[in-house]
């Protein structure tokens, strides 16, 4: 019999809300260093290493922005998926009367807040995908409006940026998007870029290679160099923590490459902010593990 597990969804929320994962605090430290002691570059790191610190230690929100929940939910055979999305549903709710979620779901017709972190059926955004095992891995990405906002796409030839229809196209266009977002994007930020697709299938992947853990590359080694020399790249752009200036405006890129039609070369990017909130929660039998 498929297990309740709204009270477990309200804890990974929880988790997710009020703490960062280990590798991205650490990254957030190894930035401080690089920054000039004084400069306010280093004060806005240190006031986001603060205020990371305090949310954990309160169980309050790291953002007052609690962001789009995405969840990835990978289900063995034979679980209800509707039970599951209830059971998400049900904890958001939860989740909002407890204050770790602000209540951000705002009808855009009618301009109109639900209240409580639910809209229609596309909000939380939750996606499913059958798996063999018996385990069950439900992934949140919690995704603020401030970073969503400068994502960007680009369809390739950019003729305005001289970007081809190769690797050194996408290259251009990245840095570009990075070049605009400026403060606006509440730096450092980590890039999520998908290559080829078609325009909503391109964007869906941006956002999914941003739950893989930092500093881990892709397979192809032409995207893993690339990976590399974009973070680096962005580095010297000057924008640097929260815009004001510094070394560090991104402390990673992820890029996955897809498959497309002769006609589009789309290229997608999704910047998420510092504030880079995702966990995991895995069900095997009665024990449940968070990561």
């Amino acid at each position: 019999m498929q297990p309740e597990l709204t009270e477990k969804i309200l804890e990974l929320i929880r988790r997710t809300s009020t703490n960062l994962p280990a590798d991205v605090e650490e990254r957030l430290h190894a930035a401080v260093e690089k920054e000039t002691p004084g400069s306010a570059a280093r004060g806005a790191l240190e006031t986001v290493i603060k205020n990371v610190e305090l949310s954990r230690a309160q169980s309050t929100p790291i953002c007052q922005d609690t962001g789009t929940p995405i969840f990835y939910v990978y289900y063995p055979e034979g679980w209800s998926t509707r039970q599951l999305k209830e059971q998400i549903r049900n904890a958001m709710v939860q989740a909002t009367k407890l204050n770790y979620m602000r209540p951000n779901a705002v009808d855009a017709i009618y301009d109109k807040n639900s209240g409580n972190n639910l809209g229609g059926e596309d909000f939380p955004s939750v996606h499913f995908e059958e798996v063999a095992g018996e385990a069950l891995t439900i992934e949140l990405m919690l995704k603020g409006g401030g970073c969503e906002n400068v994502g960007a796409q680009y369809s390739l030839p950019d003729n305005r940026l001289g970007a081809g229809r190769d690797l050194a196209g996408v290259r251009k266009v990245v840095l570009d998007a990075v070049q605009k977002a400026q403060g606006q994007g509440c730096a450092p930020g980590i890039l999520g870029v998908a290559i080829g697709g078609d325009r909503g299938s391109s964007y869906y992947k941006s956002k999914e290679v941003l739950f893989d853990k930092l500093g881990t590359r892709n397979a192809d080694p032409k995207l893993a160099e690339l990976e590399e020399r974009l973070t680096s790249e962005a580095n010297t752009l000057g924008i640097g923590p929260m815009g004001f200036g510094g070394e560090t405006t991104v402390i990673d890129t992820k890029i996955v490459g897809m498959h497309r039609l002769p006609a589009s070369f789309f290229v997608s990017v999704s910047y998420m902010c510092w504030a880079y909130r995702r966990r995991k929660m895995t069900v095997k039998g009665e024990v449940v593990d968070y990561d």
